[in-house]
Parts: structure tokens; sequence; C-alpha cells
């Protein structure tokens, strides 16, 4: 399942479009609506989620775990609003002028250029919060008490100084700097990583199904389709236009940030991010035909943007 196999699987597409307007569905129900004095915080919260679209790649993989592991995805519309609210949260701060400082996203004015910085961090936060609430409150949430209180744990650790946030100061701080392969991969582990990794395990755990032994190989798989999608990031920064990419063309390079081609080479990176893609197929051998989907997005994930 290797390169150009997407374009010729219309299934996986209707799939993918099916489970981005579940999440949508599901947005549109937990984002506040806009009144009262609060108006502009939540029109804010409304735009970086729901109102310019975006893959929705992290909750696509909560529905496609579930789908795996036999869970209905009505069940699991929580986590995927969740994970899909932190990745809102985690952009929104990322583009303020205090760290990346980008102008553009998802092909629209990012959150603080279309409002103002303070409203931009109050979204944030108020994401953050939200995503949260939903996971310790959903009643559609078929789990009981201490599951639920392992997805608010894993949740908040892959957003954390040991997840996504940790990761982001990592990256704050390699600008200018050469970093080597396991520095770089270890930065991405956290900052990317993190939460596509918590999307498939807590698209999981909920499951009568899971055990040890299955989360182990849905935890290999997570972290290579994790990597392979920072991998291929950093490639796209290259090849791939602004149209394409719904950020500008070439801010990695322009803010002298350590990337896999950048180290490897073009060449170089792609081939790395088609070894992580193997390797999430092997650790999936034992899942039969419903897992089908999770191997369609991992190829996915190496091929988007061509």
């Amino acid at each position: 399942m290797g390169r150009g196999y997407l374009k010729t699987n219309p299934d996986f597409k209707q799939t993918l479009q099916a489970y981005c307007q579940q999440v949508d569905s599901a947005l549109e129900r937990w984002l506040p609506q806009p009144a009262g004095p609060e108006a502009r915080l939540q029109e804010a919260m409304r735009y970086s989620v729901i109102g310019g679209g975006g893959k929705r790649v992290r909750p696509v993989l909560v529905y496609a775990t579930g789908q795996a592991m036999h869970v209905p995805a009505p069940q699991l519309d929580s986590i995927a609003c969740s994970v899909e609210m932190i990745h809102a949260y985690s952009l929104i701060h990322d583009d303020l002028p205090a760290m990346d400082n980008d102008d553009l996203r998802r092909g629209r004015p990012t959150c603080h250029i279309a409002y103002d910085e303070a409203t931009a961090i109050l979204a944030g936060d108020a994401l953050q919060a939200l995503a949260f609430e939903i996971l310790a409150s959903d009643p559609s949430l078929s789990c009981n008490a201490q599951v639920r209180i392992d997805m608010i744990r894993l949740l908040a650790q892959a957003s954390g100084s040991l997840g996504m946030a940790g990761g982001q100061a990592i990256d704050l701080g390699a600008v200018g700097k050469t970093l080597t392969l396991a520095e770089l991969a270890n930065m991405h582990r956290l900052k990317t990583g993190a939460l596509i990794r918590a999307s498939v395990l807590l698209g999981a755990m909920c499951s009568p199904q899971a055990n040890p032994d299955t989360l182990a190989k849905l935890d290999i798989y997570a972290t290579c389709v994790g990597l392979a999608f920072q991998i291929h990031d950093d490639v796209l920064d290259v090849v791939a236009d602004t149209a394409t990419l719904g950020k500008p063309q070439g801010s990695d390079q322009m803010q002298n940030k350590p990337t896999y081609p950048a180290l490897l080479g073009l060449d170089g990176a792609r081939k790395l991010a088609q070894s992580q893609h193997q390797q999430a197929l092997a650790a999936l051998e034992g899942f039969d035909s419903r897992a089908d989907t999770l191997r369609q997005l991992s190829a996915y994930i190496v091929e988007r943007g061509h």
C-alpha cells in the first residue's frame, strides 16, 4: 500500500469524507453559539475549529481505530471533538507572534489576525478547557469511570510539557540550530506525534476488546504514523505551494527551523516517511479487515498534497 494507492481507492475517500462530516456535526453541537458578552471569544473559537475546514486527521484516526475495535462511531464523537479542539488550540497559540508568528492558516488569516492576540489566546485556552469538559461529561461515551479518567489523563499528558507543549518549546529553542536525527525525531514525537498517538489510543480504550497486547500494537502504529506525518509535512513545506498547504510555503526554511529535508535531503526524507508507513502497516498485521481504514490512513498521510 504505497504511493498512488489512494488515487484509485474511492471507498477510502468516501469513508474519510463520512468521518469528517461526523466530527464536524459533533463539533457544531459542542461549540458554544456566540451570545452575550462572550460572543467575540466564542466566534473566534468557532472560526478556528469549524470555519476553515481542515484535514481532521486526528478525529478520523479516532473513528478508524474505533472501527478496527468494533466501537460504533457515534460513541466516539466526544473523543473526536476533544482531540480536534486540542489540535485547534495548539494551532492558535503556535501561530501567535510570540511563537511562529504566522499570518495564514488553512488558507485564511490566523486567529490573532482575524480577531486580535488577546482573543486568540483566550480562544485557545477555552478550547483546551472545553476538550476536557467534553471527555469528562459526555453521556454517550460508553465506558466506566476509571477508563474515562484514564482517557483524560492520556489527553492531558499528550498536551503538556511531556507532549505537545514540550515539543513546541523544543521547536522554539531549536531555531537556527542543527539537531541530530534523534533530537529531531524526539521533538516531533512530542509536538506532533503525542496527540496523534492519543487519538489512536483513545479510540481503542473504550472498546471491550481493548487489551494490553492490542493497545501496544496500536501504540506502535500511532508512533510510526505520527512521525511519518511530520516528515511528510516537512517535505510539503519544500515542494508544495501556499494554496495546497493553506499556510505560507517555505515557512520552515524562512524561520531557519530544523527539518527532515534539511538533514536528509528530499529523497532521504521521503524514504524515511515510507519506512515509517511500512512499520505502521506491520504493526496492524494481526488485525482483520476492519483495520483497513487505519492502513489506508497511513498511506494517506504520506501521500497527501501530491
